[in-house]
């Protein structure tokens, strides 16, 4: 290639050339058309080009690398420009850069469709889960500024026990203990915090602590969990296919899950109508019941679940009357500004004299990872010598 040839350029010719004759790519396809074009077609411009092309078409093209990359668990796209990545501890850009946006805009539209979506115009978002699992969320420019934004979850291969929760800083040594206590007692739960407090890791993790005689149903958006147990059955929803056919949603599979014989009905995330059927579930001898739902605080959980039930027609009465004889325990996660994830609250579930829920704090973490014992301890240690096998 030579010297300040523009590589865009050089790429936007040559697909053009070979996308008007059809056949595979290969370097002599990719010399053919440098030559028709007047270009140079030395060894390395050829081999330049073709791999350039080559990570148009195959994987996550030029955010392969850093998908690979030990210990990334999000790489993110906001246009043409460089690529960040979040390793667990913030933000950073990489020396990948994408562009022009027209490459960006085709690399979203090869990933949504590997899962089984469009993405154009028409429906300028998606959000799919790609083959080895990775979570991928698109929206085109220009609604997405200052271009084509691209957002990858990036799943955790062997996921993590609470052991190495505990030596990553996530748990202390006593709140470990009590978390090993609430699963063996069988206590309804769930795990909160804001998006990337690492919920669904602290769930899996917590999964893995259940007796591997008893069978877990997972219910998920898309796969995320993946905990080390030996009896696992996950569902996974499906949107609908450009026919407008297919649909199922989360409240579907949570209706099924409870005709599969599950000793834990376990909710991915708590986001819709579905949070009816669980609450439903757990009110009819479906002990150990959990999931993830996005908070702010452990406190904002029942007007949390009151805003989700009320959307699939549940009164706030009934909503509460169900939450209240439901769910045991709330475990709230935060994401503090040096990037570390910790435990930073539990909390129990009480009605105030007015029948509204509201939480009640049993023990918090600082920073430092110092315990302090809430009004709620004692209830949570009542709640688990009550549920603790004999």
């Amino acid at each position: 290639m030579s010297p300040g040839e523009d590589i865009d350029t050089l790429l936007e010719e040559v697909r053009g050339r070979l996308a008007r004759a059809a056949g595979e790519l290969t370097p002599h396809r990719v010399a053919e058309a440098l030559r028709a074009a007047g270009r140079p077609v030395g060894d390395a411009t050829v081999l330049a080009v073709y791999e350039a092309l080559r990570r148009d078409v195959v994987g996550a093209g030029p955010l392969e690398p850093l998908l690979r990359e030990p210990g990334v668990t999000d790489v993110l796209v906001n246009g043409a420009g460089p690529v960040h990545v979040d390793r667990g501890a913030g933000l950073e850009a990489t020396e990948v850069r994408l562009g022009p946006e027209a490459a960006v805009r085709r690399l979203a539209q090869r990933l949504v469709a590997t899962g089984g979506r469009r993405l154009d115009d028409a429906a300028p978002f998606a959000d799919v889960r790609l083959a080895d699992g990775t979570r991928c969320h698109a929206v085109l420019a220009p609604i997405a500024r200052p271009g084509t934004a691209i957002s990858l979850r990036v799943p955790r291969r062997d996921g993590f026990t609470l052991d190495q929760l505990r030596e990553a800083g996530t748990l202390t040594g006593e709140t470990h203990e009590l978390l090993q206590l609430v699963v063996g007692a069988r206590l309804a739960f769930l795990v909160t915090g804001g998006t990337g407090s690492g919920k669904t890791t602290l769930l899996a993790a917590l999964l893995g602590e259940v007796d591997p005689g008893e069978r877990i149903v997972v219910v998920e958006d898309a796969t995320e969990l993946r905990p080390a147990h030996p009896h696992v059955v996950g569902l996974e929803a499906r949107p609908a296919n450009l026919e407008g056919a297919g649909l199922v949603t989360l409240r579907d599979l949570v209706r099924q899950a409870l005709r599969m014989r599950p000793d834990r009905l376990v909710v991915g995330e708590v986001r819709d109508a579905a949070v009816v059927d669980l609450l439903a579930a757990m009110n009819t001898g479906h002990e150990g019941g959990c999931g993830t739902l996005h908070a702010n605080s452990a406190a904002d959980v029942p007007a949390r679940i009151e805003a989700l039930a009320l959307g699939a027609g549940l009164g706030r009465a009934a909503a509460h009357s169900q939450l209240a004889s439901a769910l045991d325990v709330v475990l709230h996660l935060e994401h503090d500004r040096d990037g570390r994830r910790r435990l930073s609250e539990v909390a129990v579930l009480r009605r105030d004299e007015a029948g509204w829920v509201r939480t009640l704090t049993a023990t918090t973490v600082d920073c430092a990872g110092v315990l302090a014992a809430g009004p709620g301890a004692r209830r949570l240690l009542d709640l688990i010598e009550s549920r603790r096998p004999r």
